[in-house]
């Protein structure tokens, strides 16, 4: 450990994802700062490993350890931190402040970096996609503006908000073309979902762990690029300069847009507001949160939407007693009550949820410890080979008729399950004008696009 004092000694406090963009962007390289390690929540099997040398530059010869961030207090005074970064999202500012109070207490400064520092900006021109909370619908609202897009005959290329649980050399820059690069990339349950419904489509997209390279990738792909689309993750604000900025709020959780961390700050710089499942929440929810967008960011355009569903086969959910999987970290660290497995049963009929609680095993068991509030909801959880194989036995073991799979994948590709099933698909659609049609139409126009 370096205690030489004419370097400021940084822990970055993270998730695997916000965490090494922040170190990339303004530690890397840097003479004035010694980034001694690493902490890592949200995210299960991630703390232990090291962020490698191949990737923390020539200042970090041996890399820069990770560890659990229950560990944060004693990690200050062992390594003589001056300054520890806030860098992970969809936090609520109660526990940001939480961690803060430990932080001082411990003897360091707290710090959280803004856009302005940490933004890249590209040669083509950007929209992001943010959203308020996990499983607003910010994914569908994503692939609506991609969709637009092309029908102009633009090249599209997404960038996804990073998810690098494994091998992270191998990880850098990562290209999505076909569903088979989801196999070569070993990709987890939670990447599939974000990375398959859009090449499906044929779409490209890219993710990975150092977004600088990313982005000239991205720029430079081989099929061609003429617009950049940031697809965020979380609620995390862009990590690329914005030149349209679209935030969905959802009025499942009305108020959340004003108490989480950093939600908000994506809300406040939107330039377009979508305010999305307006034909699931309540008026009074819906209220709210045209209320507090204009409140805070009264120039944002504002979209309405509905989150509109369709399943696969109506008859497998109508009177049955069905098992509702959805996805996970939507009702995990999203603190998401229900998601479109959850619709599709009330709108289709369904005679009972069944609880999935008495039959969870493994790595499963623990995730409803951790979020007991989850319910009768079973999450998707795949971060790794033997929570797949605990979501197989536990899907088989539940003593229900039918499993209605409301992830954005089909499990049924990556598990094997020995029940009746039907997939929900759902797709963002506009309600009235102001509209994306009209929002794009003006941005091509603006771009000479």
């Amino acid at each position: 450990m370096n205690k030489n004092k004419n370097k400021k000694n940084i822990i970055i406090i993270g998730a695997a994802g916000r965490d090494f963009h922040n170190f990339n962007t303004v530690y890397r390289g840097n003479p004035l700062y010694n980034v001694a390690a690493f902490t890592a929540a949200q995210i299960p099997d991630i703390d232990g490993r090291k962020y490698p040398a191949e990737l923390a530059g020539d200042l970090y010869p041996e890399g820069i350890p990770i560890y659990p961030q229950d560990k944060l207090p004693e990690l200050i005074g062992e390594l003589d931190i001056d300054e520890c970064v806030f860098a992970y999202s969809d936090v609520k500012y109660e526990t940001v402040m939480s961690v803060s109070a430990i932080v001082n207490a411990a003897g360091a400064d707290f710090t959280l970096l803004g856009p302005a520092a940490t933004s890249l900006k590209s040669t083509k021109p950007v929209i992001s996609v943010c959203a308020v909370r996990t499983g607003s619908g910010k994914s569908q609202t994503s692939r609506k503006i991609i969709e637009l897009l092309m029908e102009k005959g633009l090249r599209v290329v997404a960038v996804r908000h990073p998810m690098p649980y494994g091998d992270l050399v191998a990880q850098r820059v990562q290209r999505f073309a076909t569903v088979d690069d989801l196999k070569k990339h070993n990709c987890t349950v939670e990447e599939m979902e974000e990375y398959e419904p859009h090449v499906e489509r044929g779409n490209i997209i890219y993710a990975g762990v150092d977004y600088e390279d990313i982005l000239r990738a991205a720029e430079n792909d081989p099929d061609g690029c003429d617009v950049i689309l940031w697809d965020g993750g979380n609620n995390d604000f862009s990590f690329y300069k914005a030149d349209l900025s679209v935030t969905v709020a959802d009025p499942h959780r009305a108020g959340h847009e004003l108490s989480y961390y950093p939600g908000e700050v994506s809300l406040r710089m939107a330039d377009v507001a979508v305010i999305n499942k307006i034909d699931s929440a309540t008026a009074q929810s819906i209220a709210i949160v045209e209320q507090n967008t204009k409140k805070i960011n009264p120039n944002a355009v504002i979209v309405k939407a509905e989150s509109g569903i369709t399943v696969d086969n109506e008859a497998l959910i109508r009177g049955k007693r069905v098992l509702v999987v959805e996805d996970g970290p939507t009702l995990t660290h999203g603190e998401m009550k229900l998601g479109a497995g959850t619709i599709a049963a009330q709108r289709f009929g369904a005679k009972e949820l069944v609880d999935p609680r008495p039959y969870t095993v493994g790595k499963l068991k623990e995730t409803f410890k951790i979020y007991p509030n989850i319910g009768v909801l079973l999450p998707a959880m795949g971060y790794g080979e033997q929570q797949l194989r605990d979501l197989e036995q536990t899907i088989n073991d539940t003593d229900c008729d039918t499993v209605i799979i409301g992830t954005p994948i089909d499990l049924n590709r990556i598990i094997t399950i020995k029940k009746p099933s039907t997939r929900v698909h759902y797709e963002l659609n506009e309600v009235g004008s102001p509209n994306l049609s009209e929002i794009i139409g003006d941005f091509i126009k603006q771009h000479n696009l």
